[in-house]
């Protein structure tokens, strides 16, 4: 190691401050221009663009869209050591209605979810680990992931065609903003950090008829109406009170007509859970409480589940190695501990491959503004939460490979 990590902290902040207003303008370009799920050439194109002004080493096209790279470090210690990085780059389906003059000017979509910030702060973190290349003790893949909004993702096709068996990344690291989390500090947790996200399609059977001589019909409203409530009781009674699940029933269709009883009701919702054993258990009660459940009324019903990401568990081992170096990087005082969440997402497939952990980047506002969560119109990151960013995956990316 040819400097100590003091150094090699000033010189990230340094290089960090000097690239801010390049990255901040990266970051506004893809916010006007969002691409939805596998969508994303226009993307693609620029993060190739600004990758190989630094001399990165393009690699293999895995997917049709998101790039993946290699930097290779000059103080390699020996047998290779590799550290992967990785951010998202799709947006949402979604209208903005903020009206800072950068707002996406693509009709019905947007970056609500902050890929953009993500996308921006891992091309700043490309550039400034190149600036300390020589100081490296080994290399650094970036993966720029397409698809993370929409099931299967992005993450698993990436990994079927191939990451890991051409890299063997000791840990992989992402960040994802978080605004309930003031800019400037992160979040950590080891284990279970958020939720398996599984789909549920009901479909409910009956026989229609007039609504004046119900008893002449066997009604899938009313027994759509005691399937929800029954499966609320599966929370509190399947569910250990330690061991957090949500079933939430979002959409309910059937009939359109005040005196005719329909004969088919369909309902959608999602299952949260934080383990795979009670994922598997809570999948098995709700298909046999759906059931039973309209049989009793008279009616049939049959569940449809998709499968959605699994739970994103981070390993204990690198991300108590990483709050160090977050530590170290900002002060124990930026650094806090956070609480599970019942949201979902696809880095969790490349944790069950690999050891890594994901991080909460506070983008929170001091004067917080109505509207600015996730997946809103009004989310508007506070920008000079890229800083943080930056220096974290950075810094994060130089210890892990100086250990």
């Amino acid at each position: 190691m040819s400097e100590n990590p003091s150094a090699i902290i000033e010189r990230i902040r340094s290089k960090t401050s000097e690239l801010y207003s390049e990255i901040v303008g990266i970051r506004r370009e893809i916010h006007r221009h969002p691409e939805l799920s596998f969508q994303e050439f226009r993307t693609t194109a620029l993060i190739r663009e600004h990758l190989q002004r630094l001399k990165l080493k393009i690699e293999h096209d895995f997917l049709e869209t998101g790039v993946v790279a290699l930097l290779e470090g000059s103080d390699r210690k020996p047998g290779r050591t590799l550290v992967a990085l990785r951010a998202d780059i799709d947006a949402l389906p979604l209208q903005e209605e903020n009206r800072h003059d950068f707002c996406s000017v693509e009709n019905g979509k947007m970056h609500a979810c902050g890929h953009d910030m993500h996308t921006a702060i891992l091309l700043g973190t490309a550039a400034v680990l190149a600036e300390i290349r020589e100081t490296l003790a080994g290399d650094v893949l970036f993966v720029f992931q397409p698809a993370e909004e929409k099931a299967p993702g992005g993450a698993r096709p990436l990994i079927e065609a191939g990451l890991f068996h051409h890299y063997k990344p000791s840990a992989i690291f992402g960040l994802h903003c978080f605004p309930q989390l003031q800019a400037g500090k992160i979040a950590l947790r080891e284990g279970s950090l958020m939720a398996a996200a599984d789909e549920l399609y009901i479909t409910v059977h009956g026989e229609g008829g007039h609504a004046s001589a119900p008893h002449k019909a066997a009604d899938p409203v009313l027994a759509a109406a005691h399937i929800i409530t029954s499966l609320q009781h599966l929370v509190s009674r399947v569910a250990s009170p330690y061991d957090p699940a949500v079933v939430s029933i979002s959409s309910i269709n059937g009939g359109n007509a005040t005196n005719v009883i329909p004969g088919k009701v369909s309902m959608s919702g999602t299952l949260r859970t934080m383990n795979e054993d009670l994922r598997i258990l809570m999948q098995k009660r709700l298909r046999q409480t759906i059931e039973h459940t309209a049989r009793g009324l008279g009616v049939e019903a049959e569940l449809d589940i998709v499968n959605g990401y699994p739970v994103l568990v981070n390993h204990p081992e690198t991300t108590r190695a990483l709050r160090q170096a977050a530590i170290e990087y900002l002060g124990e005082d930026k650094v806090e501990e956070c609480e599970p969440l019942m949201t979902a997402e696809d880095f969790s497939y490349y944790l069950q491959h690999c050891p890594g952990a994901f991080i909460q980047l506070g983008t929170g506002r001091k004067k917080p503004e109505k509207g600015n969560t996730l997946h809103s119109p009004f989310f508007n990151p506070d920008e000079s939460s890229i800083v943080t960013g930056v220096g974290i995956m950075s810094y994060a990316a130089w210890s892990w490979l100086a250990r």
